[in-house]
């Protein structure tokens, strides 16, 4: 299935940047960012645009073609720190990247005005089924996270939505979270692929590491049902050994977030994601949306 719809060897390399850090009111169970959990993450203020500028040129010189921000919010506001988040965006396309968002929920005129400073995707995941949903997040619903998909379908923009496991789901759980996301019309361009990483202080910081191959299952599936997505192996990397991401891009992953942080957990450094990728005979995507 991989073969027929993607290049065997081609790994996108993505780049993922916390440009506001902590202090985001909603009480998703996983998450060191919550600021109802004592995690002892500081909240940090807002990036500027030149700052996450260099740091997208440094991940673009580092072999990344989609640079990816994210903030702590639960939903975006119409502002200047939305504003800036376009001057960034508008940056990361300049440079002749993917330029990608992480921000919450989003409004119609919202997404249009990220489509017209050039945003490539958006990412926003739905976490688990709807039916576990419940005991991971209470702040918003499920049909919260499937209107915001639909909002930023309307505006023209990529989708990227994917979930996590070892939160203590069901087998059921997690084939019943991707066949929403193959059910969604069209499906999902990107579909980012997570084990927890546990963070001490939240809810579910003592839960066990998800075995290796639960995660190779899990993207061998998303490739099957969503045959034409970029599925990424995510969070949770750095717990791997290099002969189980080897089985994960066997299964049918084809991109990596690549860098130093993944938003507030720890990821493989650069130097060992490209010792791994020759190594195996895998070679960096090229970029697939040029700068208009």
């Amino acid at each position: 299935m991989h073969r027929e719809h993607h290049p065997p060897h081609d790994v996108q390399l993505c780049s993922l940047l916390s440009v506001k850090t902590g202090g985001c009111p909603e009480d998703c169970a996983y998450c060191s960012q919550s600021s109802r959990y004592d995690t002892g993450l500081e909240k940090q203020r807002m990036m500027k645009t030149p700052e996450v500028l260099e740091a997208a040129g440094r991940a673009k010189a580092a072999g990344a073609t989609r640079f990816c921000m994210g903030a702590a919010w639960r939903e975006v506001k119409d502002g200047p720190a939305f504003d800036e988040v376009l001057e960034m965006v508008r940056g990361v396309r300049a440079l002749g990247m993917e330029a990608c968002c992480t921000l919450g929920m989003l409004s119609e005129p919202q997404a249009k005005k990220l489509a017209d400073a050039g945003l490539t995707a958006y990412n926003h995941n739905l976490d688990t089924s709807r039916s576990f949903y419940g005991s991971v997040i209470s702040t918003r619903t499920y049909d919260d996270r499937l209107r915001t998909l639909e909002v930023v379908r309307k505006a023209g923009i990529t989708v990227c939505s994917g979930g996590i496991i070892g939160m203590g789901e069901s087998i059921d759980d997690r084939c019943a979270m991707l066949a929403t996301l193959a059910n969604l019309d069209p499906q999902p361009e990107s579909v980012p692929v997570n084990a927890l990483a546990p963070m001490p202080g939240t809810p579910l910081g003592d839960r066990a590491p998800v075995d290796p191959l639960e995660l190779v299952r899990m993207i061998a599936t998303a490739r099957i049902l969503i045959p034409k997505a970029r599925v990424r192996l995510s969070a949770g990397r750095l717990a791997l050994s290099r002969e189980s991401q080897v089985l994960c891009f066997l299964a049918g992953a084809n991109s990596i977030f690549y860098g130093e942080k993944l938003l507030t957990t720890g990821n493989p450094d650069v130097e060992a994601d490209q010792s791994l990728l020759r190594a195996v005979g895998m070679r960096a995507a090229p970029i697939e949306m040029v700068t208009e």
